[in-house]
C-alpha cells in the first residue's frame, strides 16, 4: 500500500522552460495607457515598486498565464506575469516600472533570456 501511494503520490517538478524575448519597459501613467493606468488587463491593481511584466499574447499559449513567475536575465528576483500586452506584439514582454519614466526609457528595448516553470497542463 505504501509502494503505491508513493508511487501515485510524488510527481516529478515541472522542468523549467527558457525563451529569448524582446523586452520594453512601461509605467503607470495616463499617456501611456488610459485614465486607469495602474489597473493591468485582469483586473490588476499596479503599484510601484511591484515586479511584474506584461506579455505579447502568443507568450499565453506557452504557459505564461496570469500570475505565472518569470526569472528575467540581468535582473534580480522574480517577475510576476500580471498583464497582457495589444495583440500587435509577438514574443515580447513589458517590465512594469511603476511611475518612474527615466528608468523606463533608460532601459529602452533589449533582447533578454526568460524562464518560468509552467504550471501542470500548459506546455
Amino acid at each position: 500500500m505504501l509502494a503505491s501511494v508513493l508511487a501515485f503520490g510524488c510527481s516529478a517538478e515541472p522542468e523549467p522552460m527558457y525563451m529569448t524575448v524582446q523586452a520594453s519597459a512601461y509605467n503607470s501613467l495616463p499617456e501611456q495607457t488610459n485614465d486607469q493606468p495602474n489597473i493591468a488587463a485582469w483586473g490588476d491593481e499596479l503599484r510601484p515598486g511591484m515586479k511584474a511584466i506584461a506579455v505579447s499574447r502568443d507568450l499565453l499559449r506557452e504557459g505564461l498565464t496570469r500570475g505565472t513567475e518569470v526569472r528575467i536575465e540581468g535582473l534580480k528576483g522574480r517577475y510576476r506575469v500580471l498583464d497582457k500586452m495589444h495583440p500587435r506584439w509577438t514574443r515580447k514582454i513589458d517590465i512594469y516600472m511603476g511611475e518612474d519614466l527615466d528608468a523606463a526609457l533608460e532601459w529602452g528595448v533589449r533582447e533578454v533570456r526568460i524562464s518560468w516553470v509552467p504550471e501542470h497542463g500548459d506546455s
